[in-house]
């Protein structure tokens, strides 16, 4: 089990990432990943673990890390976090849940960048996000949500929603590793040298952005909150994920159950 710690938690992220990610070695796992073009155009990821637990009243507490695209193309070195947060509502169990959030735009970047905490679904809005290949990926694209949240459950739980989920950055952590107490802001944009620690996880990315698509079917959908598979519209028609797509609700209670493949 890795400690609270910068290495432990980029081990851990690419752990969760080789969950979610495409395999170059197995093309048709795409079918069933995050797709390569939300990669390709992602201006960061957060990747991050959350552990639930009680009835009625719920807490919600968990770790990981959050990097940034450069603007040559590279990934910035990562920044720890910790979530935190309670909840309301028929919660029975406990469950770990690995999570994914793609984040869209600079705006949902700078957000984690300034120190404070960002809440989903809060300030920034996210959407379950597309799963698969082909065109109707590009379409989902059109006008997407500034965050895409994909999650992967272990164990059992009733009324999981990443709503209210809260992110804070681990000045701890990283004060630790990069031994000052530098910024988020700087760790993600790109002051801080990427570290040879975090290495697997920047293979695991880059490896699933080079995937060769050749021949793999078209097929895309975003889950829903029952666990179905709602299919994207063709590409001609077009949509916003999250904000009318048939089957799919508003906000980011939809999540991605990656089972393995």
């Amino acid at each position: 089990m890795q400690s609270f710690s910068l290495p432990g938690e980029s081990e851990k992220a690419a752990k969760i990432l080789a969950h979610f990610l495409a395999d170059p070695s197995q093309p048709h796992s795409a079918l069933n990943s995050i797709p390569k073009a939300v990669l390709q155009r992602a201006r960061g990821l957060a990747v991050f673990t959350i552990l639930k637990a009680g009835f009625v009243f719920s807490g919600k507490a968990g770790s990981g890390i959050v990097i940034a695209r450069l603007p040559d193309g590279s990934w910035s070195a990562p920044s720890c976090i910790a979530t935190a947060g309670v909840g309301w509502g028929l919660q029975i169990g406990a469950d770990l849940t690995e999570v994914v959030i793609v984040l869209n735009s600079d705006e949902a970047v700078k957000a984690f960048s300034r120190g404070g905490n960002v809440t989903v679904g809060g300030g920034i809005s996210a959407a379950a996000g597309p799963i698969g290949t082909g065109g109707n990926i590009a379409a989902s694209l059109a006008n997407p949500a500034p965050m895409f949240s994909y999650s992967r459950s272990k164990g059992l739980f009733a009324g999981l929603t990443l709503d209210g989920t809260i992110l804070v950055e681990r000045k701890d952590a990283n004060r630790e590793f990069y031994g000052s107490a530098i910024s988020s802001t700087d760790i993600l944009t790109g002051r801080v040298p990427a570290p040879e620690i975090a290495s697997a996880m920047y293979d695991i990315i880059e490896a699933a952005e080079g995937l060769d698509e050749t021949g793999l079917p078209a097929e895309g959908y975003v889950p829903t909150a029952s666990g179905q598979q709602t299919p994207l519209p063709p590409p001609n028609q077009g949509y916003s994920v999250g904000t009318g797509a048939p089957g799919v609700g508003a906000g980011n209670k939809t999540v991605f159950d990656a089972a393995d493949r």
